[in-house]
């Protein structure tokens, strides 16, 4: 993993150590990083967000700092591991950041703990259609494992990792998120890293694409705040998803960065940092209440179908999700 801007500290939960940053005061953030990733994919936005914010960017289980033991590595294991971290830092309400993989995180984290998520904002994020990037497709497949081995040897990996570096410097929009991927690439040197991550990708995707998904549960957006963040540049998640996104939450505010790709948070950090703010200073957080819960999902979605909206430029269309 890149070094460390942030103080790095640990917890034990369950017997596994998990490394977190926390900085700044205020109403909490929860920042999740993406597949391959570890919380300093947030290092350009944590100290601009921490003005104003509780700012807890953890390293996921199986990622960065934290353990990488034999566990469960699905969706809805991350949202129950990430539940308790914050109940060890005594944070009983968030509003809940998830990139990429980290979204879908942010998804599964909202509908099982929906009293304790105010908003949630979603940056590229998976969950939300079926394509995806050939590479991640190709983790799920046999023999990974082995051939990562052979390419993460430490002359192979030297080279791939440079040559990944130096696509990322030319200046097209194809090879922008490249020095991003070089650094996941290089923590595939860890065996216990590839293998927590292949069993993560195979949880949620498969030959022909992701396969979990929240359309058939995001009417239950209507009860809480939602913004939607994409780089227009986008070649890892397709930025049409977020027109998915806008179909599926009518109610959630959506913002299509241009000259970004899939880490917009990166490419644009103060930027993101103002979105983020303006999302949390404009909303109302989320007020869980049995009776709506209840009254959703007897309902179930206006719209089963979730037809795609037309493509959404650059907007900001409120969503207000109070009691």
């Amino acid at each position: 993993m890149p070094p460390s801007r942030h103080h790095v500290q640990h917890v034990t939960i369950h017997g596994h150590r998990r490394a977190f940053v926390k900085a700044g005061e205020g109403p909490a953030l929860l920042l999740l990083h993406g597949l391959g990733c570890d919380h300093t994919t947030w290092s350009s936005v944590i100290d601009g967000l921490a003005r104003r914010y509780t700012v807890i960017a953890p390293d996921l289980l199986g990622h960065g700092l934290s353990d990488k033991p034999r566990a469960d590595y699905s969706v809805g294991g991350y949202a129950n591991g990430v539940r308790d971290l914050l109940t060890v830092l005594g944070i009983d309400k968030v509003t809940v950041v998830g990139h990429s993989f980290g979204g879908g995180v942010a998804m599964q984290f909202a509908y099982q703990f929906p009293e304790r998520t105010e908003r949630m904002i979603l940056v590229a994020s998976g969950g939300l259609g079926p394509e995806v990037t050939p590479g991640i497709r190709a983790i799920t497949t046999p023999g990974f494992h082995q051939v990562m081995g052979v390419l993460t040897l430490p002359g192979v990996r030297h080279v791939g990792a440079a040559g990944l570096r130096g696509l990322a410097a030319l200046p097209t929009a194809v090879t922008r998120d490249l020095a991003e991927v070089a650094d996941i690439y290089d923590s595939f040197k860890d065996p216990r890293a590839r293998a927590a991550i292949r069993h993560v990708v195979r949880a949620v995707v498969d030959w022909k694409g992701q396969i979990v998904t929240m359309a058939d549960r995001a009417y239950l957006t209507e009860a809480m705040p939602m913004c939607v963040v994409w780089g227009r540049d986008d070649h890892v998640i397709p930025v049409r998803h977020a027109n998915r996104a806008a179909a599926l939450a009518p109610g959630a505010r959506i913002e299509v960065i241009p000259h970004s790709g899939h880490f917009p948070h990166k490419d644009h950090p103060e930027r993101f940092v103002q979105i983020v703010h303006e999302f949390v200073r404009s909303t109302r957080p989320a007020t869980y209440s049995r009776a709506r819960w209840r009254r959703l999902l007897e309902n179930g979605p206006a719209d089963p179908t979730g037809d795609v909206a037309p493509v959404v430029p650059l907007t900001a269309v409120a969503g207000d999700a109070g009691a």
